[in-house]
């Protein structure tokens, strides 16, 4: 099976729709607008997405409060990004450690 790309985990993720052929600083910077809007626009709804990402409060909350005028947008991205990368790399992990098990051992 296929490992699904980032740009479509996002895209599922936030229910937004990134062309998935596209490089990953353009993905970021359009990713960027979409936060930045909803930042504006549709608040509520971008905590939804950080909350279903599961993307850390606290650390979120800190990097705000320690880059005071930085744009929002930026660090929340990255956060984004850098959140599903690891869930990416974890369910990596746990396919590789199933494929370990024997089939006798599976349940």
């Amino acid at each position: 099976m296929e490992e699904p790309s980032l740009i479509a985990i996002i895209n599922t993720e936030m229910g937004i729709d990134l062309p998935l052929a596209i490089s990953f600083d353009e993905m970021r910077q359009r990713l960027q607008a979409i936060v930045h809007n909803m930042i504006e626009h549709q608040f509520q709804q971008l905590v939804n997405c950080l909350y279903r990402i599961d993307v850390n409060e606290r650390k979120l909350k800190y990097l705000l409060q320690e880059n005071v005028g930085a744009d929002a947008a930026v660090i929340i991205v990255d956060l984004i990004i850098e959140r599903q990368l690891q869930k990416m790399e974890t369910r990596k992990q746990f396919r590789q450690a199933d494929k370990d098990i024997s089939d006798e051992d599976k349940w």
